[in-house]
């Protein structure tokens, strides 16, 4: 297997919680020129994504009041979900997260909208911001 050149931290995406996606994807595609990057749907929420130079707009849509992202909207309302960091070895960067004490709410790795191994730290550890990692 080859060995992947180091890219260092850099932010993957950031999310953004909304009732309906059809509105802001007219405003990023049509009025900001922003193109659409296929990613797949997950954890009960539909998601369509933009690219921003090297980093991505996630647009997240509950499917459900009962998901994650509905559960989101309701206690505060649409806005910025999360904000995910890339990381040039996600184990590395969990096992320094859990040594400092943080919280995850993913004890292990698992796979993304994106098809890559994601982590998410809890937001009481991060200043209220809840903090995706994904390996690069």
């Amino acid at each position: 297997m080859q060995e992947r050149a180091p890219k260092g931290t850099r932010i993957a995406h950031i999310g953004i919680a909304l009732e309906s996606i059809a509105p802001q994807v007219a405003f990023l595609r049509e009025l900001i020129g922003m193109e659409d990057t296929a990613v797949a749907d997950s954890d009960g929420a539909r998601i369509t994504a933009f690219a921003a130079g090297e980093s991505l707009v996630e647009l997240l849509e509950p499917e459900g009041s009962d998901t994650p992202i509905g559960r989101f909207i309701a206690r505060r309302g649409p806005g910025i979900h999360h904000i995910c960091f890339g990381v040039d070895n996600l184990e590395e960067a969990m096992a320094r997260c859990r040594a400092a004490g943080l919280r995850l709410v993913d004890e292990v790795p698992r796979i993304g909208a994106e098809g890559k191994p994601i982590a998410f730290i809890h937001p009481a550890a991060t200043g209220g911001v809840l903090v995706e990692l994904t390996e690069n």
